[in-house]
């Protein structure tokens, strides 16, 4: 007796697309994000942005000031713009607070794009959340990004920085 088709291949596609939606929270490992042109500049990238966000969640400034270019233009739609030492002067401050800060970036909002002869154009939504002394972790803040990374001598450095469409729930 003859199968039909869909009892072969019913399983075979549910595991295939079970396999492609899985999440892991190595950044390497995530293909879920958005590169034109294939993975390896994607996966690149998602790992400088995770070794840049766990370097801000652990206050590793050492490591934040490596990542940060000296040029660094920071554009924030409720702050204003800043520069290099401007940043790092605040990392050093709010490193010193009680307020404890944490970046997640939102599931599958990862987008990268090169940028001829430079490096590359990262795009996300990222989630911050604040943990005040004696209290729970409390989701502070929603913001889009835009992360323009340069490739200068095999290392990579963020040149500019656009946060904005913030969205505050902690008053």
């Amino acid at each position: 007796m003859k199968m039909p088709w869909t009892f072969i291949y019913f399983p075979l596609l549910t595991i295939i697309i079970n396999t492609a939606c899985s999440t892991s929270k190595n950044p390497k490992a995530q293909a879920t994000g958005h590169s034109p042109v294939g993975n390896e500049l994607y996966t690149t990238i998602a790992y400088q942005d995770s070794i840049f966000f766990n370097a801000f969640n652990s206050k590793n400034l050492a490591a934040l000031e490596h990542l940060l270019s000296e040029d660094l233009e920071f554009y924030h739609d409720l702050g204003g713009v800043t520069n290099y030492a401007q940043n790092i002067e605040a990392f050093k401050k709010a490193f010193g607070s009680d307020r404890k800060l944490r970046r997640e970036l939102v599931k599958r909002s990862l987008e990268v794009y090169p940028i001829k002869d430079f490096g590359a154009v990262e795009t996300g939504v990222h989630r911050f959340y604040a943990t005040e002394k004696g209290q729970q972790e409390q989701l502070s803040s929603e913001a889009k990004f835009v992360q323009v990374w340069q490739l200068k001598s095999g290392v990579w450095k963020i040149t500019r920085i656009i946060s904005y469409g913030h969205e505050e729930f902690l008053k």
